[in-house]
């Protein structure tokens, strides 16, 4: 035995299997005493000495274990599973004296924990031939099985195609049915859309079904099942793309009819397109009944994709006009489609009405028509009135309009720091051990934001004050609950360590150093990141002095700032206590402080003069002072560098492109700040810089560093969405809807912010704009016009997509904000209507301001410039379409007749936006 502790302690892994076969059961069991308290001893190592022995002390505990199921969760144990090649040949090594029996157990219980990989599968598959038992088919297992199959496909020098690799598994007909019983895909289940492709998952599935090798009615029945189940956009396609290679004979598109009906109401667009191809082709077989028809037309006519409405209001023309008797049962059915977004579809729908309502018998399906009618705008009102006649004038007056919007966010405070050691270190490991899981990150991403700036202060504080009154408790709860977890730089994870006494002092030096930043191609997120840097490597030193009884900075409000009085009553316990507050900790709060406007703004300043410390008087001038931290200054893209008749999305030169806002120094931060902060007090020039600050580690401290300077964040972090936009980086807008809640100055720098957001690539991004722009306009705060003009210049530099925009403002203008929308397209609309060729999505963001208008009127709007002259082009575009819509709203339709000339609609952008 110990020899065996020996060789585990050296690390010599391959000497261990032949040490544990030696020992009897007795010394076995005498030996797992052993390792199990090593084990527990080497959690408190460094990450170098562990990996040395990690693999060694894995085997040797799997071998001495006699019973399965504890040797299953030895080998399952997370702190043992670093290893870079498998342990598993040497644990069968080791156990190779076991009956079969307990093998097959070990291989049954192994098989059901967390998710296996490649090594783990090859080790249950040896365990049950050993065992000579069935394979244990679990959803771990089988995502291990995938991870196998894929890495078969890259061994060789060429790639071997995937049908090859499954039907010669032998395990293939009995893992392969798990895959549609999983509750989500394993991600090595890739496939992609090729129809007449082998080469990938449903391509196999399907050549082995047709090989006999797996059941093909049961994969069609298991596949239908899933897509009426939901789920994941990708693992839909999947059995979408597995069922259409399987080919539904006529019997089973038939017996399943509720099941297509179901997929074309609520499918996701793939899924509901094939689902009514299958309706079609049970129409053309006279299999559709006119009832189920006319109820999955009501679903389908609902939804927003365009392709989807128009196929059925085909479908619906061909039964119609087969039978023209089925008109009371399915017009109600068309007349679904005159609430639908898009003009062709409400006219396709009202031609169908039209046409069939002669056919119509009895009064009551005519008044259902004429009250659904009521739903079409202003351009479509004289058909309405021509085909309902009365009924159509019966039908009641538009209600007064009443503008919907969100209720304006009001100041949450935050929770104290935890006061007890055990809520504490519950908090604090937790926020630890999920740095310490995460693959990568970068040494300046300095904050856990899984649960925002507010629930890390608090626990930032609980440390500096507990750790004054609980030392030895705290240290040495915190000491168990990490054990065996791998500190980073960053975070909390800086000050557990320090408190720990896991950091020489030659990584503080070198790691504090990291905090300043210098040279003038620094990013705003380097800065703003070694602030906080520079702030828990300070906590950490103050923790040590043993002095500090809380922090100045801990944020009062959700936002991050800290209430002015508040600071005053911090900095007056202090003085008492005779404590010299941290620098950064007193200069962050500085910049956190809340300057309220009246009174309280004068009372906290006397306040703060009253103490008669230094830092007393720094608090007062600071209230007192009216200058943001560093003052933005108008960017200068106020006119458009395109002449006239330009085409719109030629491109200038790339400094023209740029659309970005500087800043203009503040002296007292670099005079009185600590090195750290001196970044944030200099002049910042405009300059769209890429930088690894990217993905998950974007973070709430960035906007809680600066929580009363909306402006001058926005100007800093505009080069994100500048790249947002034009580039597509995914992830840069999220900060903007707390810029919104700030309580500082909204000017043109969060304007022209709030314009890249709503253009940005991914749809995410554009639903945080949308939050931002709705949060400042519940708060009174959004000068609509300036953001349309703001959108107008970014279209003319061809940083913003003009279709984007349209998807953002609809988004918008779908939860009631109908005027803030129309408001913000009356400004930005005039430049796009000037260009000679039509931008790409112009009409998608005409039929958005006609649906505003339509909602909430024009009155006290402008009439918009060029659009009579849009709206009287020749032709049926969407765009001239939605341009008449809108121009009907504003009861201006004899003018799309007296348009002028062409080159009178020739007016330069500039001139357009200066309107």
């Amino acid at each position: 035995m110990n020899e065996l502790l020996t060789a585990v302690r050296a690390g010599r892994h391959h000497d261990v299997p032949p040490l544990v076969l030696a020992l009897d059961r007795p010394g076995r069991r005498s030996a797992l005493t052993e390792l199990k308290e090593l084990r527990k001893e080497v959690r408190g190592w460094d990450w170098q000495r562990r990996d040395r022995i990690r693999k060694a002390l894995l085997v040797a505990g799997a071998g001495c274990h006699t019973g399965a199921a504890g040797c299953a969760a030895w080998i399952g144990g997370r702190d043992l599973r670093d290893w870079t090649r498998s342990p598993y040949p040497l644990i069968l090594a080791s156990l190779t004296d076991r009956d079969p029996a307990w093998l097959g157990d070990l291989a049954h219980r192994f098989a059901g924990r967390a998710a296996l990989s490649e090594a783990e599968y090859t080790f249950v598959g040896e365990l049950t031939r050993i065992a000579r038992v069935p394979l244990p088919v679990t959803d771990n297992l089988v995502t291990g099985w995938t991870e196998l199959v894929g890495a078969a496909r890259w061994r060789r020098r060429t790639r071997r195609p995937l049908t090859e690799i499954l039907r010669d598994d032998p395990h293939a007909a009995v893992l392969a049915p798990r895959l549609f019983e999983m509750a989500e895909l394993p991600p090595q289940v890739d496939f992609y859309d090729a129809p007449d492709s082998q080469d990938h998952w449903p391509g196999a599935l399907s050549a082995l079904a047709e090989d006999g090798v797996l059941d093909r009615s049961y994969l069609v029945e298991r596949c239908v099942a899933r897509l009426m189940r939901g789920g994941k956009s990708v693992d839909q396609r999947f059995f979408l793309a597995v069922l259409q290679r399987l080919e539904a004979t006529e019997d089973e598109e038939k017996s399943r009819l509720r099941d297509w009906t179901a997929m074309a109401a609520d499918g996701i667009a793939p899924v509901a397109s094939h689902a009514q191809q299958v309706l079609v082709r049970l129409d053309a077989r006279g299999e559709l009944p006119v009832r189920e028809l006319a109820d999955v037309s009501g679903a389908v006519l609902f939804r927003q994709e365009k392709k989807l409405v128009r196929a059925q209001l085909t479908l619906l023309g061909k039964v119609l006009r087969r039978d023209s008797s089925t008109a009371g049962e399915l017009l109600p059915a068309v007349a679904e489609a005159f609430g639908h977004e898009a003009i062709d579809v409400q006219e396709r729908a009202l031609k169908l009405v039209a046409r069939y309502l002669p056919s119509v018998v009895g009064p009551d399906v005519r008044e259902q028509l004429a009250s659904a009618a009521a739903q079409l705008g202003p351009l479509h009102r004289e058909t309405v009135t021509a085909l309902f006649g009365e009924l159509a004038e019966r039908e009641e007056a538009p209600q007064a309009y009443e503008e919907f919007l969100p209720p304006a966010p009001v100041l949450r405070r935050q929770d104290p720091a935890p006061e007890t050691v055990a809520e504490l270190v519950e908090e604090v490991a937790a926020r630890v051990k999920a740095h310490a899981s995460e693959h990568w990150i970068p040494a300046s991403a300095v904050l856990d934001t899984s649960a925002g700036i507010t629930g890390f202060e608090r626990a930032l504080d609980g440390l500096v004050r507990l750790a004054r009154s609980d030392r030895e408790e705290l240290t040495g709860s915190l000491r168990e609950a990490l054990a065996g977890v791998r500190f980073v730089e960053h975070g909390l994870s800086v000050v557990v360590a320090s408190l720990l006494g896991l950091v020489s002092e030659r990584d503080r030096v070198a790691w504090r150093a990291k905090a300043v930043v210098t040279g003038s191609d620094a990013c705003a997120h380097a800065a703003l990141n070694g602030v906080l840097l520079d702030r828990v490597w300070e906590a950490s030193e103050a923790i040590a002095a043993g002095r500090v009884p809380f922090l100045l900075a801990t944020p009062t409000w959700h936002t991050g700032a800290v209430g002015a009085a508040e600071l005053v009553e911090r900095l007056r316990t202090y003085r008492d206590l005779d404590v010299r507050p941290g620098p950064a900790d007193f200069a962050q709060a500085l910049l956190r402080v809340r300057r309220d406007s009246g009174p309280e703004r004068a009372e906290a300043a006397a306040a703060a003069e009253a103490l008669g410390t230094g830092e007393g008087d720094r608090l007062a001038a600071w209230i007192r002072a009216e200058d943001a931290v560093a003052p933005v200054l108008r960017h200068p893209a106020t006119t458009v560098s395109r002449p006239s008749g330009g085409t719109w999305w030629q491109r200038t030169t790339s400094g023209a492109r740029q659309v970005l806002v500087a800043t203009r120094e503040r002296l007292v931060v670099q005079r009185d700040f600590p090195e750290a902060f001196h970044w944030l007090g200099r002049a910042q020039l405009p300059r769209a810089q890429e930088c690894y600050h990217w993905g998950p580690e974007r973070s709430s401290h960035w906007t809680a560093t600066l929580p009363g300077d909306p402006e001058t964040l926005a100007a800093w972090l505009m080069p994100d969405l500048l790249f947002a936009a034009d580039q597509g980086q995914r992830g840069a807008v999220g900060f903007l809807p707390a810029l919104a809640e700030s309580a500082g100055e909204i000017g043109g720098a969060m304007h022209l912010a709030l314009a890249y957001g709503l253009g940005a690539r991914h749809p995410e991004d554009r639903t945080a704009a949308v939050d931002a722009l709705l949060v400042l306009a519940a708060r009174g705060r959004l000068d609509g016009a300036a953001l349309g003009r703001e959108l107008a210049i970014l279209v003319d530099r061809d940083l913003v997509k003009v279709n984007r925009t349209a998807d953002a403002l609809g988004t918008a203008a779908a939860t009631g904000a109908y005027r803030t929308v129309l408001t913000v397209l009356a400004a930005m609309l005039p430049g796009l209507l000037a260009y000679e060729k039509t931008p790409r999505g112009l009409g998608d963001l005409l039929s958005v301001a006609a649906e505003c208008a339509e909602r909430c009127g024009t009155g006290g709007i402008e009439p918009i410039a060029g659009l009579a002259a849009t709206a009287g082009r020749k032709g049926s575009s969407q765009t001239v379409r939605q341009a008449a819509r809108l121009l009907a709203t504003f009861g201006e339709r004899e003018e799309q007749g007296k348009a002028g000339p062409e080159s009178d609609r020739k007016a330069t952008i500039g001139d357009q936006i200066n309107t």
